[in-house]
């Protein structure tokens, strides 16, 4: 009895090292290190778009709570996380960008 319980726990001490050992070369080959940096790009878009979901849940929350009327659109600094706001009313050839609050005043 002794000896079959010792020879079944080494069988599966062996295998279970040799399949560690097949998983840790495949992450060394050039397909594992593309499957390794495409996975974690993947989570990386994953977290950001929680990240974007969960700030403007919170914009919603603070504009309930600061009772500013629906369809009002908060400043969070998207207009400059996404390039210039270009003004449509303003628009008289070239395209003019529209000022912000934001921005500083111009030099003279």
């Amino acid at each position: 009895m002794g000896r079959a319980l010792w020879f079944a726990a080494g069988a599966g001490a062996g295998l279970w090292t040799t399949l560690k050992a097949r998983r840790v070369v495949y992450r060394l080959t050039p397909e594992g290190v593309t499957d390794q940096v495409a996975t974690w790009g993947l989570g990386a878009r994953a977290f950001a778009e929680e990240v974007r979901i969960g700030m403007a849940e919170r914009e919603v929350e603070i504009a309930h709570e600061l009772a500013l009327p629906p369809g009002d659109e908060v400043d969070s600094g998207r207009a400059r996380a996404h390039g210039p706001v270009l003004d449509p009313r303003v628009h008289t050839g070239p395209r003019v960008l529209a000022a912000s609050a934001a921005d500083p005043p111009p030099l003279t």
